[in-house]
């Protein structure tokens, strides 16, 4: 089958110029003529014309196009494979921008219509934020934030209260604070280390995500010490994969347990009866679960925490709490 030069613009949406620019430029010239001198188009020339159309929209020249074509006999399948490449690409970029546009439209749902400045601070937070999350992230990120959200003003005011005080950043003082502070943000960024990464170096690099609500950065700067001694004391005994793994226990969980043996110990409850062994099975799974039920790690985290007085200032079970649970684990104790 052999297609005119007006039927083959018809058909793929082309103009009878550019099929004629192609022609006389040598990059598309038709197999035939007829006898009338009309171009005549076959299905070998249809296939370079898609090869033609596909390495223009990924950019390009024709120049360097004709050169493509000409110089590979497999070029056309390696065309057609970097065009597929190229519409997954459109597609995935697509998508990004469909979950953005929708975590836009959810985090606007609750109120009126938003003033000039609420908009532009909202498109200028969705530039800075998309260069360091996927939508994906930023939709963790922003729902999470609802479930710790007033944790926060009492934290960065106790903090505020410590350098107002002159407390230095190296101070025991301090580390109950810094853990806190530890929690809340792996509790906002799902527990991973490498959103909290990119997290931290966007809030240093970019002024838009240093929000006038939040801490300022002199105030990120004096908790960040004091982190960096936790964290490099943890390090001593833990990988960095083990510290990747590490769970998360919320700080309430730890002081009802607290709290709650208190009470056992004021009662004079034994320490094989039933309530205290309970509490010891609970103490016990939090501990699972801040080692990731990995046995290993849970001993170098008890050994850690029983070792350094920098992770024993931050414990919210005081020694004689851990001692009272520590007997009721031990059968032998009286």
């Amino acid at each position: 089958m052999l297609l005119k030069v007006g039927e083959l613009a018809a058909r793929t949406g082309l103009t009878v110029r550019t099929l004629h620019h192609y022609d006389a430029i040598g990059l598309l010239r038709p197999s035939a003529r007829s006898e009338a001198g009309y171009r005549l188009y076959s299905r070998a020339d249809v296939a370079r014309l898609h090869g033609i159309q596909a390495l223009r929209q990924l950019g390009l020249p024709l120049t360097d196009i004709g050169n493509t074509l000409d110089g590979d006999g497999a070029a056309l399948p390696n065309i057609i494979a970097r065009q597929i490449q190229a519409l997954d690409q459109e597609v995935a970029k697509a998508a990004e921008l469909r979950a953005s546009l929708g975590l836009l439209q959810e985090r606007l749902a609750g109120g009126g219509q938003p003033e000039i400045g609420d908009w532009l601070g909202t498109l200028a937070l969705m530039t800075t934020y998309g260069k360091y999350f996927s939508p994906a992230e930023q939709k963790t990120i922003f729902d999470n934030w609802d479930q710790i959200a007033d944790l926060w003003p009492p934290l960065l005011a106790q903090v505020r209260s410590a350098m107002d005080r002159g407390v230095p950043p190296d101070s025991l003082e301090l580390q109950p604070l810094a853990h806190r502070w530890m929690n809340l943000m792996l509790h906002w960024m799902d527990g991973d280390f490498d959103l909290l990464e990119r997290w931290d170096h966007m809030y240093q690099r970019e002024p838009v995500a240093q929000q006038s609500e939040g801490p300022g950065q002199d105030m990120v700067e004096y908790i960040s010490q004091p982190i960096k001694q936790r964290l490099a004391t943890l390090q001593k005994y833990l990988q960095p994969d083990e510290m990747k793994r590490l769970g998360r226990v919320a700080s309430e969980e730890w002081r009802a347990l607290s709290e709650a043996a208190r009470r056992l110990m004021q009662q004079g409850a034994p320490v094989h009866g039933p309530e205290v062994q309970a509490l010891v099975r609970q103490w016990s799974a939090l501990i699972d679960r801040l080692a990731d039920h990995d046995s290993a790690i849970r001993a170098k985290l008890v050994l850690a925490h029983s070792t350094e007085p920098l992770l024993q200032a931050a414990a919210v079970l005081d020694t004689d709490v851990r001692d009272f649970l520590r007997k009721g684990l031990d059968p032998h104790a009286t």
